[in-house]
């Protein structure tokens, strides 16, 4: 039995060791980093001590090498990634600058990252949640399609869905949002989006006009409204309450998204309820930005407890 369960890309990052550096100018990279953030998602989920599985595909280069045993090593179960002969695993470029913006090239389109099945239903035992992440239904129309059986599968299952919709704009590409959402949030119990994302999943221009609208559309149990360093929202059907976010020394915010779901659900799993959950969220969230990597943050069920009763995270330069 697993009770985390993902689909989605998986590649390493390279990046720029100071912000203001061109991708475009010769210069030092730092990497290969594990990452894609299905990846980062499930190995927060397994660091937090609960159990966690990733359907994907890597290159069987030291790349994807490099993925595997990562995951692995952090406890994730990684039967259910194919290794792919003479293919190359997804790679990502990244830089920062003054302005905390991130730009990004992105090679994973057309390689494994994008080309996993959903899984045999008899390997999917007891999931408690199916987790999906936006920008995996981003890559292509295929493998979007892919993840939209493995929703309806862990559904059957019994899982409860959940989905962070990582979606911009500029990749919508003219389509309809219903077209890259929708049979996610037709099944969706735990939505855990960003303002942008509210807005452009409603329709609607307020957030309580958002809320109310995806509330009546959707089989929604709770919405998680991630609002950075203004901490987060949370709303029931009847209620919300407001959770503030850790002050940490920010290194990279890249994957800091990423473990807030790791930690939400992993609390829901605890029986902690909404507050402390959206609590043990900001902690993992606020751990991973304070150190340089998608995935190198000192996140571990002693680093958020020590978060959340101190109010200080460990930093990993």
């Amino acid at each position: 039995m697993t009770d985390v369960w993902t689909m989605g890309e998986l590649l390493v990052e390279v990046m720029r060791p100071r912000a203001g550096m061109s991708l475009g100018d010769p210069g030092e990279f730092l990497g290969p980093f594990p990452s894609g953030a299905p990846g980062i998602f499930i190995d927060a989920v397994a660091r937090l001590g609960h159990s966690a599985a990733i359907v994907s595909g890597v290159g069987e280069d030291a790349f994807g090498r490099c993925i595997i045993d990562r995951l692995r090593e952090d406890g994730v179960r990684t039967d259910l990634i194919e290794e792919f002969p003479g293919r190359a695993t997804g790679v990502a470029f990244v830089t920062y600058f003054a302005d905390g913006s991130r730009q990004f090239i992105y090679h994973f389109d057309g390689t494994p990252a994008v080309m996993a099945r959903a899984p045999d239903p008899a390997r999917v035992i007891e999931p408690r949640f199916f987790h999906v992440m936006g920008c995996s239904l981003m890559a292509n129309d295929a493998f979007r399609d892919r993840i939209f059986e493995a929703v309806e599968l862990f559904a059957s299952k019994g899982a409860r869905i959940t989905f962070d919709p990582n979606i911009r704009r500029e990749l919508l590409r003219g389509r309809p949002i219903e077209d890259i959402a929708g049979p996610v949030l037709r099944r969706c119990s735990i939505l855990l989006p960003g303002e942008d994302e509210l807005r452009l999943l409603a329709g609607r221009e307020t957030v309580e006009a958002c809320v109310t609208e995806l509330f009546e559309r959707h089989p929604l149990e709770v919405i998680v409204l991630k609002r950075g360093s203004r901490g987060c929202t949370v709303f029931a059907p009847d209620s919300h309450l407001d959770v503030p976010a850790f002050r940490v020394d920010e290194v990279d915010p890249t994957g800091a998204g990423d473990c807030f779901d790791a930690g939400f659900l992993c609390g829901m799993l605890e029986g902690k309820g909404l507050e402390q959950s959206a609590r043990v969220a900001a902690a993992a969230g606020a751990i991973s930005a304070a150190a340089f990597g998608p995935m190198e943050g000192q996140l571990s069920p002693r680093s958020v407890a020590d978060l959340l009763e101190r109010g200080q995270a460990p930093v990993n330069r």
